[in-house]
């Protein structure tokens, strides 16, 4: 899923609200029949274990090596330390930055810091990733491999994803688009898999943030 909209359409406060870093002000937030806002300090902590997020802004330790920070979800949830130190290798090749295991966060570029903020997100093979203009760092080449890496896990281990983006590549590797609009849902886009190729979805996208401005909620 991705979820697009202007600047401060309410994007990053939804999904901060879904992983409960803010706490929605009325209604109610469902997973899976349950509203998560009722949660008390035990369960919300294991939902938590169970939804990676990737922060727009890395939100990496600073006093942590690269291989300190992506196993902090793995100390949380108790993991034994050989099992973590082999976890965090196969992470680190994912994001192809095996070689920055002993660097700290100072020592990378914005690119690097996202890519470990990733890595960390993926950790313990999460039920949904939350994803916080997960490619805004990136180059191209690098955002291609990400998203490549997400919509595998995607069809592969039927992870959810749901990603902020203001990239329209981006959002093209996504079935299904909510564009956001003050607040708002204001229009839908599904892709037809397998049939509709992902630069037709992209055209379509383009043809949406470029009218977005007025209407209502449509499916397209």
């Amino acid at each position: 899923y991705g979820i697009l909209g202007r600047s401060g359409a309410g994007k990053s406060t939804l999904i901060r609200c879904l992983n409960l870093l803010e706490r929605p002000t009325s209604g109610r937030i469902l997973v899976n029949g349950q509203d998560i806002t009722q949660l008390n300090k035990a369960a919300l902590r294991d939902y938590r274990l169970r939804t990676g997020m990737i922060f727009q802004h890395f939100n990496l330790l600073h006093a942590r090596t690269v291989a300190g920070n992506v196993a902090v979800p793995l100390e949380i949830a108790g993991v034994p330390r050989a099992a973590r130190e082999a976890r965090v290798r196969e992470l680190l090749e994912l994001v192809d930055l095996s070689e920055k295991a002993a660097a700290f966060p100072s020592q990378l570029s914005g690119g690097q810091k996202q890519r470990i903020a990733a890595a960390r997100a993926l950790i313990l093979d999460p039920e949904i990733v939350l994803a916080d203009e997960p490619t805004g760092a990136l180059d191209s080449k690098n955002a291609r491999a990400l998203m490549e890496k997400l919509s595998g896990l995607n069809a592969d281990a039927g992870t959810t994803i749901l990603m902020v983006t203001h990239d329209c590549n981006a959002a093209s590797y996504c079935k299904r688009i909510l564009f956001i609009q003050d607040g708002v849902l204001f229009h839908e886009l599904r892709r037809d898999v397998p049939d509709e190729t992902q630069q037709a979805f992209y055209g379509r996208i383009l043809s949406v943030m470029a009218q977005l401005g007025g209407g209502s909620a449509n499916v397209l």
